[in-house]
């Protein structure tokens, strides 16, 4: 399968912020689970616009559950980057809501979960 393809069914399957900020780099299909690897894109967030960012790696990868696809249990595994402001030394990172709190769920599959219960 295209890596264009892929994305494509990502786009539809898929937290529409995982799509738009972040690289999609590895997918593995297991007996029972599928897997997506996402690494986070060099962009620094737009409220730091004005600033000068240094990329400066990444955080310890997150992993955390989906809605089934196919009766299938999904994981994705999230590694986001930090960079440094070069005027203060400070680390800069994106506030990403994409888990429940209190879960390692994405926020929308606990809201449906809650639904259910």
């Amino acid at each position: 399968m295209s890596s264009d393809t892929l994305l494509s069914i990502a786009n539809l399957l898929l937290p529409e912020v995982l799509v738009t900020y972040f690289d999609l780099t590895k997918h593995e299909v297991k007996a029972e689970e599928i897997h997506f690897y996402f690494t986070e894109l060099n962009n620094a967030p737009l409220d730091h616009k004005d600033e000068k960012l240094h990329s400066k790696g990444f955080f310890p990868e997150a992993s955390i559950q989906d809605f089934p696809i196919r009766g299938k249990n999904v994981f994705l595994h999230i590694t986001r980057r930090r960079w440094i402001n070069q005027d203060t030394n400070k680390v800069v990172t994106r506030d990403w809501k994409l888990v429940a709190k209190g879960t390692r769920m994405t926020s929308e599959f606990a809201a449906f979960l809650k639904e259910l219960y």
